[in-house]
């Protein structure tokens, strides 16, 4: 009861004091002091109330405040040595207790507030010091709290719940991806068909904001207290020690989310060191990481600094780009690092992907890093595009020489289709899907420098009229290609075999052309030119195989007419075509021509040739044979015997014609 009184006392004389500088009468009873008073500030219930508990344990508190203030003549504020009683004396968290938070929070605002009316009355050291230590206490306790409610009240980062969202679907990389091998090193298949780059799927047109998918970083809830503690310390002119905290805390969570995303801290140096297919890996994971971080994590990171830092974009853009950096860098170092890196044809798929990944979400690190001091991030995210589009030109490149150089000297069985051709055509089919970006960094490189006229002839200008970079690319690539395997079909030493080759080969080319957007992209003159090859290649064949057999079946050299021609000279006739055509039935059969209709019309070919001559030679001379003796070891075959053999040619199966003797003989 004591203790009340003296409080009452105090609050009485503190309403005397401000009575008595307003010039008022000091004629006031003590009902009407007290209304002065809880009209002045509501808040000094609770702190007058606070005040009154604390002066029983310390009841000459005023006085020694008083005594320091310059003598007990001096006043001191009330409130102030309420508040600062609060703030000294205070030892349990403010969050434990939502009414004592406030409190707490109150107090310091009395501070702040005393600070800044002191500040205009130099005569006051003594309690401006006191004032500053209070809010020097403060400022460390809110710090703490700062700290430990930013870390306690982190949402959790569920990728789980990330891969299962539709936006995530749309920039991930397909679970069916085949690998690319690299023909250079050897480890190209012939079996290799349709592969994939394992594309990554990016989604234009989307801008920051623009997504479905939302992402909590932090409990609604806590939101709140966060941002009354920052309103206090930004006040208080502890902004400097408010951000560290917040961007050292969101800093380490925005690392562990990029770790979860498979991200790894990697310098230069060691991402040459790593393996292609290990390599590969974290390319694809980086295209994915990407996505997310900005699209998602630092869109929700700018939401969350705007709803704590309140009132002052300064702060907010400091916290965000102090926050917000390092993720970013460590991306861009790796996207650097892939970009200076060996270039080898393999990797170009992955590049391109990296570089649409990047293109893809440029817009949005503008709009994130829109200041003065993320101007930095932003043109260093542009130099890495850049880097990354110079890289894939330059694998390209790269690709186009190694087709070139390509020097394997083991032909193939059977003249089927070179490795080379079918590695080629499926790369050229996927960069299909990369036109728009490629024709893009073509014509910035075609603007900057002359073409090379030493690959273009009078035939490539008619073809690449209308036609866009890409296109013309892949068409200069595809003649290297053919004067490539024009080069290994030497290598056969059978003419006939070699335009076997050649005819497999292009047929390829003009089949993966036709099946897929590449002919929308090379043009129907260019399939047109194709074909007419694939003509010619047939033509050839048939004159350097069968050239031979049909010589056998011609009248020159017989003697005279049919009537009188000479038995000797017909009989080395019929066995001369039996022995070129078991020779070829022996040798043909064992080539393989794998598209089912090139080979039907292949053998439709032969057999419009030979069929006819055989027939006619075998009606015309035949008779002069088949009433001798022996006459079925010189007519062996018939014209049937002869059209069943030829479905036998080209199925990679060599077979041997047995000397038997005819049916009927």
């Amino acid at each position: 009861m004591a203790a009340t009184i003296e409080g009452q006392d105090r609050v009485l004389a503190a309403a005397q004091q401000i009575v008595k500088s307003l010039n008022t009468s000091t004629n006031v009873d003590t009902d009407d002091m007290l209304m002065i008073l809880s009209t002045f500030d509501n808040r000094l219930s609770k702190l007058s109330n606070f005040m009154t508990s604390s002066s029983s344990s310390t009841p000459n508190s005023a006085k020694a405040a008083a005594a320091a203030a310059g003598g007990d003549d001096s006043f001191v504020d009330p409130r102030f040595e309420a508040a600062e009683q609060l703030i000294l004396h205070w030892n349990s968290p403010p969050n434990a207790d939502p009414d004592s938070t406030l409190d707490y929070l109150a107090a310091v605002d009395e501070i702040i507030q005393m600070t800044d009316d002191l500040n205009l009355q130099p005569e006051n050291d003594l309690v401006m010091d006191r004032a500053e230590a209070a809010l020097q206490h403060a400022m460390a306790h809110l710090e703490d709290e700062f700290r430990h409610i930013l870390i306690g009240n982190t949402v959790p980062f569920d990728a789980g719940r990330l891969h299962e969202s539709s936006f995530i679907r749309r920039c991930s990389i397909s679970s069916s991806a085949v690998e690319i091998p690299d023909f250079e090193t050897g480890t190209s298949s012939e079996d290799q068909e349709d592969v994939s780059s394992g594309r990554y799927n990016h989604v234009k047109g989307k801008s920051l904001g623009g997504d479905e998918f939302s992402l909590d970083l932090v409990y609604p809830d806590a939101i709140i207290d966060l941002r009354e503690i920052a309103n206090r310390m930004i006040r208080s002119g502890y902004e400097k020690e408010c951000c560290q905290v917040y961007s050292s805390v969101r800093r380490e969570v925005l690392d562990e989310c990029l770790a979860i995303l498979g991200i790894e801290k990697l310098s230069i140096e060691e991402v040459h060191r790593i393996e292609w297919q290990s390599l590969d890996e974290k390319m694809k994971k980086w295209i994915y990481a990407v996505k997310v971080l900005v699209r998602i994590l630092l869109s929700a990171e700018k939401s969350l600094c705007e709803q704590i830092f309140v009132g002052s974009e300064l702060i907010k853009e400091v916290c965000f780009m102090e926050t917000a950096k390092g993720c970013v860098m460590q991306l861009l170092n790796f996207g650097e690092a892939v970009a200076i890196g060996r270039r080898s044809s393999e990797k170009l798929f992955r590049i391109l992907d990296m570089y649409d990944a990047l293109a893809d979400v440029l817009s949005d690190i503008d709009l994130l890093f829109n200041d003065e001091s993320g101007e930095m991030v932003c043109s260093e995210a542009k130099g890495v595009l850049d880097g990354l589009g110079e890289a894939a030109i330059g694998t390209f490149v790269e690709f186009e020489n190694a087709v070139q150089r390509e020097a394997s000297k083991k032909p193939t069985q059977g003249g089927e289709i070179h490795p080379l051709t079918r590695y080629v055509m499926n790369y050229v089919k996927l960069l299909v899907d990369y036109s728009d970006t490629l024709n893009g960094l073509l014509e910035k490189v075609e603007s900057e420098c002359e073409p090379d006229s030493s690959r273009i002839d009078n035939g490539d200008n008619l073809e690449f009229e209308n036609v866009p970079p890409l296109g013309r690319r892949l068409m200069l690539l595809i003649k290297s290609l053919e004067a490539n395997l024009e080069g290994k079909s030497r290598m056969y030493e059978d003419s006939g075999m070699q335009y076997i080759f050649l005819m497999n080969n292009v047929h390829y080319i003009v089949q993966k052309v036709k099946d897929s957007e590449l002919q929308k992209l090379l043009g129907d003159q260019w399939v047109r030119k194709r074909r007419g090859q694939i003509r010619q290649h047939a033509t050839g064949y048939l004159r350097a195989s069968w050239s031979k057999v049909l010589s056998c079946l011609k009248d020159e050299g017989l003697g005279g007419s049919s009537s009188n021609a000479s038995k000797t000279v017909l009989k080395e006739r019929f066995k001369n075509f039996n022995v070129c055509f078991e020779e070829i039935y022996r040798i043909q059969t064992g080539w393989k021509v794998p598209d089912a209709q090139l080979r039907e019309e292949l053998r439709i070919s032969i057999s419009e040739k030979v069929l006819p001559a055989y027939r006619s030679f075998l009606g015309r001379f035949g008779g002069h044979l088949e009433s001798g003796r022996n006459a079925g070891k010189y007519i062996k075959y018939t014209l049937e015997d002869l059209e069943g053999y030829l479905l036998d040619l080209f199925e990679g199966t060599p077979l041997v014609l047995h000397h038997m003797k005819r049916k009927g003989t």
